[in-house]
C-alpha cells in the first residue's frame, strides 16, 4: 500500500516559516504556505513593522539549521552574500576630546558572525520553495479561525477587488494534517492555540524603543571594501550606558543603524523634532554629538533628523509561553513561541534552530511507525510533546540572555573588569583546553549546545572564578590584613582591612553580575 503523504500547512512566510516549509517539502509532504502579506519578494509589499527591520546577525545555529535542509545552494548563497563580523567596534570620546575606536573580538579563535539582509535571505528561501512541485503559496491570506481537534482552519482572502471595498472579504476553509505556526510575535496561530491548550503565557514590553537609520556608502569608492565609511567587519556600538546606537554592515556599502533608548528619551527628541523646524539647531544632532560622538560625521545632521522623523519608533517585546503544541495537529516556532529582544543576535538563529530540532524529533518518532499510517498521528503527538519539553527551557534561557546582554552592550563593554574576565576566560580556553572553558558568547554564537546548558556552564565557570580569586588573592590579603591589624591596631590596620573589603566586594559583584 502506498504511504499517504501528509498535508503540512505553514503559517508565515518569513525566514523561519520558509525553512520549516523547506524541511517538510524535502520529506515529501504536500506543503501549503499561508502569508498575511503579499508576496514578500515584491518590492511593493509592506515590510514587517513598516521598516526594513533590524539587520540580521547569522551565527552557527542558524547556519547549522540551513545545512540540515539538504540544499547546498542555500549555503553557497549565504556564503556569497554575508559579511563576516569578527567583533564589536566600540566608539567613544576621550577626556581630551579625541574620538577613538576600540575593537573587541568576539572569539579568540578568530570566528565571526555573519551580517545578512533579512529580505534577501527570505527571497532566496521563497525562490527555492517555488521550484518544488509539492509546495503552494497563498499570499494575502489571514488566519481567522482554527479547530485543532478536527484539523481545520479558516482564512480571510484579501483580494485586490475587495481591498478598497466595504464588502466582506471572502473566507475559505482548509483541512490539514499538521500546522506549523511561524507567524511572528503577534501570532494568530498562538492566539487560536490558546483556546485548545492550557498555555502559560507571559509578555513584557521593555522600556526601550528603537528607530532605524542608514549610513550611506561612500560616493567615490574605487573598490568593494573602500565603499564602507567604517570597518565592515565589525558590529559598531556607541554605548551610552542607558541607551546605545549600533551599526551593522550591508553588502552595498551602507550600514543599517539602530537607536535603542528609553521611551522618555524618544519623547524628548520627538517633541524637539516637531517644535524645531531648522535642522541645524535641532536637539537631535546635539544629542548624538553628546552621546554618540562621530555619528554626525557619518550621517549628516539634516539626514539624521529626517530619518528620525520618517522612520517609526517601535517597541521591543519579550514573549515566553508553554507548551508549544496541541495534540498532533499544531506547533509554534520562532517568534510565535519565544519572541526576544535583539541584543544577543539570536532571534532568527533560535527560530531556525527550532525548525532543525523539531524535524529531528519528528524524524525519530516517524521511524517508529514502520510505515503504518494509523500510527503516524499518535507518534507525531508524542514528538510534539517531546519538542515542547526540550525546547521550552532553551527558549526561555536565550530570552533571558538577550535581555541581560542589553546591559553588556550599552554599558559593560566600557568596563575594565568585563574585559578582564573575557580575557581570562579566553586565555584558559586556548592554553588549558582540557578544561573545556569558553566564554558564554562563544558557546551561544559559535556552537550548538542547548541554551540552557550554556547558562549552566557559564554559571559554573563564574563560581570557579570566584573561588579561585578568593583563594588565590583573598586569603593572602586576609592574612596580611590580620597581621597589620594586630601589629598596629590603628589607622593603618583599618585602612588595609578596608582595601581588602572593597576589593572582595568588587570581585563578588563582578562574578555575580555576569551570572544574572
Amino acid at each position: 500500500m502506498e504511504e499517504r503523504k501528509q498535508k503540512v500547512v505553514v503559517i508565515g512566510a518569513g525566514p523561519v516559516g520558509s525553512l520549516a516549509a523547506l524541511y517538510a517539502a524535502n520529506r515529501g509532504h504536500h506543503v501549503e504556505i499561508y502569508e498575511l502579506r503579499g508576496d514578500l519578494r515584491d518590492p511593493s509589499t509592506t515590510p514587517l513593522n513598516f521598516t526594513r527591520s533590524i539587520n540580521l546577525a547569522l551565527s552557527e545555529r542558524g547556519l547549522n539549521a540551513m545545512r540540515h535542509a539538504n540544499q547546498p545552494r542555500l549555503i553557497d548563497y549565504v556564503k556569497g552574500v554575508t559579511i563576516p563580523m569578527r567583533g564589536r567596534m566600540i566608539h567613544g570620546k576621550r577626556p581630551d576630546g579625541k574620538l577613538y575606536e576600540e575593537a573587541q573580538d568576539y572569539d579568540i579563535h578568530g570566528r565571526s558572525i555573519l551580517a545578512i539582509d533579512r529580505g534577501d535571505l527570505n527571497k532566496r528561501l521563497l525562490d527555492m520553495l517555488e521550484e518544488m512541485p509539492n509546495v503552494t503559496f497563498f499570499f494575502n491570506h489571514k488566519l481567522t479561525g482554527a479547530d485543532f481537534r478536527h484539523n481545520k482552519a479558516w482564512f480571510e482572502v484579501r483580494e485586490e477587488s475587495t481591498s478598497n471595498s466595504r464588502d466582506r472579504a471572502r473566507e475559505i476553509e482548509v483541512e490539514f494534517d499538521f500546522m506549523i505556526g511561524a507567524d511572528g510575535a503577534h501570532s494568530a496561530v498562538r492566539y487560536h492555540l490558546m483556546k485548545f491548550s492550557r498555555m502559560d503565557y507571559q509578555q513584557e514590553y521593555i522600556d526601550t524603543l528603537w528607530c532605524e537609520f542608514q549610513i550611506a556608502p561612500k560616493a567615490d569608492s574605487s573598490s568593494a571594501k573602500s565603499k564602507f565609511k567604517i570597518s565592515p567587519n565589525h558590529l559598531h556600538i556607541w554605548p551610552g550606558k542607558e541607551f546605545m546606537f549600533i551599526a551593522i554592515p550591508s553588502e552595498d556599502g551602507s550600514f543599517t543603524c539602530t537607536l535603542f533608548a528609553p521611551a522618555a528619551i524618544y519623547e524628548q527628541l520627538e517633541e524637539a523634532a516637531t517644535t524645531t523646524g531648522d535642522t541645524s539647531s535641532s536637539i537631535i544632532p546635539q544629542f548624538f554629538d553628546q552621546h554618540f560622538p562621530g555619528v554626525t560625521s557619518l550621517i549628516a545632521p539634516a539626514d539624521l533628523v529626517a530619518q528620525f522623523q520618517a522612520n517609526p519608533h517601535l517597541p521591543l517585546i519579550s514573549i515566553k509561553c508553554k507548551p508549544y503544541h496541541f495534540s498532533s495537529s499544531v506547533v509554534i516556532v520562532g517568534d510565535a513561541a519565544h519572541a526576544m529582544v535583539p541584543f544577543y543576535g539570536q532571534g532568527m538563529n533560535a527560530g531556525l534552530e527550532d525548525v532543525r530540532i523539531l524535524f529531528d524529533i519528528l524524524d525519530k518518532h516517524d521511524r517508529m511507525t514502520n510505515d503504518d499510517s494509523s500510527l503516524e498521528a499518535s507518534q507525531r503527538e508524542l514528538a510534539l510533546a517531546e519538542y515542547s519539553a526540550v525546547r521550552v527551557a532553551d527558549a526561555h534561557a536565550i530570552n533571558d540572555l538577550a535581555l541581560q546582554n542589553y546591559t553588556e552592550m550599552r554599558s559593560s563593554v566600557l568596563s575594565p573588569v568585563y574585559r578582564w574576565r573575557k580575557a581570562l576566560e579566553e586565555w584558559l580556553s586556548v592554553y588549558v583546553p582540557s578544561l573545556g572553558w569558553q566564554t558564554k558568547y562563544s558557546r551561544v554564537s559559535f556552537g550548538n549546545e542547548r541554551y540552557s546548558e550554556v547558562v549552566r556552564k557559564s554559571e559554573r565557570q563564574g563560581q570557579v572564578l570566584l573561588r579561585s580569586l578568593v583563594g588565590g588573592v583573598g586569603l593572602p590579603m586576609v592574612a596580611g590584613g590580620l597581621f597589620l591589624w594586630f601589629r598596629y591596631r590603628g589607622a593603618l590596620g583599618r585602612a588595609a582591612y578596608g582595601v581588602f573589603y572593597n576589593f572582595m566586594g568588587m570581585v563578588c559583584r563582578t562574578i555575580h553580575g555576569r551570572r544574572r
